[in-house]
């Protein structure tokens, strides 16, 4: 990249106007410093700003407040987030949860970059971004100050705007800032996560004061990144949340020791003692996944706590057995003679327990996706594929139409496509509907995405899609009807994929209070090992478990999913069942984060879909009214909350 691609924030008349505010916080924290018993001797405060809230659901009044912090040491310039204690608000969350959000000392020379967000209504926030490409939530800025926080870090470290976004800036970046960010970012397509050693960078290290004493290991976190050169069309700012967040099923120790500092149960307004638990200081050797004998050979020395539900009786009581699929003759004995389906709740629960046959998921997946309704006739149907088929090629043509000239003098377009073009020659291709380098079906593949972000322009597109698209546009094989069935599929799970990441934050939240209520040992154990944040169940969650079954089974768990029988978030049921089924080598082998990651990783292929999927509806039935409690409303994949009120209220607890 030249130098001319990169733009200094000295030419920005806002950041000019604010570095006096940065200043004039820096004077203000002067006294603040010396008065305070909590900072550590030589630790000055140059930034501090009030009411900083992160949200860990959609609801503003679930919001967690707390003071934000820049501190520099050493030369060094860090960042500290710490949630006020005794604060009123929803009684959903608890001091315990709100303590989980804490950011503590994260230094500047581990942040590869900061997006800045101006809604037109509502407050301003940043989203911080390691190099690792781990992410941490948005920050809300209640009472402004987003311009005097970059201000500030600009006096303290080399920070520049992204030449392709405006809103992101690059920290730290001397060489080609960009295009190592996009590395930093890129998705690795493999499931394991890779293990072989890097040699880039060294280790950094943080004052002892700031951290538990130790080095971060950041080559184990680099050897994640240790691909080839990639190409520069990706934007940093929309596939930022996809990327990001996958980024979580693929850090090692480097990001544990700053995702522990997230979800940590909060130790007051100052620094991390150097006395924190000792067994984080403890490596273990990673598990070998072989069969399900293997899974449950432990140390005879290591006792494990009783699962208080006793699992496998509670499977046999409550989780029905496997029936099989849904056939074409039993299929039309739910349809009237105008093809109107009498009773969707029993189709609903018969493909609940046995999913559907190939032939017919075609006709079935329609409706279970609500492309159709279930008291659509016939008549009705193929008049609906018609004028979507209208609507779809009038949207296609929207892109179909830009000319190279106007390619040129449209930087957004050319960076979806780029990405759209790079992923689909990388999706599924072990499939033979798809193993094809000139395949008409990855061609179709690429128009549905494209479309797609012409119909969705806020969301675009992002890593991940593609994985969702592939086994609809497999089934359908109708290019219309596959839009139209992502489209909608698209209206449940399109939260996983925005920028502020809420989506992902309120599953992975929800998942962790399903676990503590269900399984209150294991739940413990991961409070033991600061695996609170439950990032190792991201991959799950994102992209439904597409990269843990076959293909067929993947479809068949999906079909289950769709029905919503029983629970629209079964999927979090099943994430907690697969842990229950593993509780004991979890707990026997004493897993850290790093041998957990690893563990569910290696664990592709090798569980057993049907008997999961029994255990995920007794705990379901077991979880009750509790369960679904534990599960905030609107939490991906329901529908979106319908209610603008919540975001034009002037008050500012009911507005996010």
């Amino acid at each position: 990249m030249h130098e001319t691609d990169v733009h200094d924030l000295s030419d920005d008349a806002d950041y000019a106007a604010s570095v006096q505010q940065g200043s004039a916080s820096m004077n203000r924290s002067d006294s603040s410093k010396q008065s305070s018993s909590g900072e550590q001797e030589g630790a000055e405060i140059v930034f501090l700003k009030d009411n900083v809230a992160i949200h860990p659901t959609q609801y503003a009044s679930e919001r967690i407040s707390g003071r934000l912090k820049l501190i520099k040491q050493g030369g060094s310039l860090f960042m500290t987030w710490i949630p006020y204690k005794g604060q009123s608000s929803s009684a959903r969350l608890t001091e315990k949860d709100k303590s989980l959000y804490t950011i503590r000392a994260v230094p500047f020379s581990d942040v590869g970059s900061i997006r800045r967000h101006t809604p037109t209504l509502g407050w301003q926030y940043v989203i911080v971004v390691l190099s690792s490409g781990l992410a941490f939530p948005p920050l809300y800025f209640y009472n402004g100050g987003v311009r005097e926080f970059l201000a500030t870090i600009k006096q303290h470290a080399y920070l520049v705007r992204s030449a392709e976004d405006a809103n992101v800036f690059l920290v730290n970046d001397f060489q080609d800032p960009l295009q190592r960010t996009l590395s930093s970012l890129e998705l690795p397509r493999a499931v394991s996560v890779t293990n072989s050693p890097s040699s880039a960078g060294a280790p950094s290290e943080s004052p002892s004061s700031w951290t538990d004493g130790k080095t971060f290991d950041r080559n184990s976190a680099l050897a994640q990144q240790n691909a080839s050169q990639r190409q520069k069309h990706n934007d940093p700012a929309r596939d930022l949340s996809i990327q990001v967040l996958e980024k979580f099923s693929l850090v090692t120790r480097f990001a544990r020791e700053t995702t522990s500092q997230l979800f940590r149960e909060a130790q007051g307004d100052g620094f991390i003692p150097n006395d924190r638990r000792k067994h984080d200081e403890k490596t273990h050797d990673y598990p070998r996944i072989a069969d399900s004998n293997d899974v449950e050979k432990l140390p005879e020395d290591v006792p494990v706590p009783a699962d208080p539900l006793e699992f496998d009786k509670l499977s046999l009581v409550w989780g029905k057995p496997r029936q099989p699929p849904l056939g074409t003759e039993e299929w039309s004995a739910f349809l009237d003679s105008e093809g109107r389906v009498t009773d969707s709740e029993a189709v609903r629960k018969r493909i609940f327990y046995g999913g559907v046959e190939q032939d017919l998921r075609k006709e079935v997946w329609r409706f279970l996706l609500g492309y159709h309704s279930y008291d659509s006739t016939y008549a009705e149907r193929e008049y609906l594929v018609s004028v979507k088929k209208s609507e779809y090629e009038m949207i296609k043509n929207q892109w179909k139409s830009i000319s190279k000239e106007q390619a040129k003098r449209f930087t957004k377009f050319r960076e979806r496509k780029g990405l759209i073009e790079k992923d689909v020659v990388r999706t599924d291709r072990s499939i033979s509907f798809y193993d094809e380098d000139d395949s008409p079906n990855i061609k179709c593949l690429r128009d549905i995405l494209l479309t797609y972000s012409f119909y969705n322009f806020d969301l675009g597109y992002c890593q991940g899609m593609s994985d969702l698209l592939s086994p609809i546009l497999y089934v359908m094989g109708d290019e219309s009807e596959s839009f139209w069935c992502f489209v909608a599929l698209m209206e449940r799970l399109g939260p996983n994929f925005n920028r502020d990441q809420n989506g992902m934050h309120s599953q992975l939240f929800a998942l962790s209070k399903l676990v503590e209520l269900l399984d209150s040992p294991l739940h413990n154990y991961f409070k033991q090992k600061d695996c609170l944040n439950y990032f190792f169940c991201f991959r799950w969650v994102l992209i439904q478990f597409k990269r843990h079954f076959e293909f067929e089974k993947t479809m068949r768990l999906w079909e289950v999913l769709w029905t919503h029988y029983g629970s629209e978030h079964l999927h979090l049921y099943v994430c907690v069942a697969i842990l229950k089924r593993y509780r004991r080598k979890i707990i026997g082998e004493e897993m850290d984060f790093d041998t957990i990651l690893k563990f569910i990783n290696e664990l592709s292929g090798h569980i057993d879909l049907d008997a999961i999927l029994r255990d995920a509806e007794a705990l379901c039935i077991c979880a009750g009214e509790n369960g679904e409690s534990c599960i905030p409303p609107g939490t991906p994949p329901s529908l979106p909350i319908d209610d603008a009120s919540m975001y034009y209220q002037q008050d500012d607890d009911d507005v996010l």
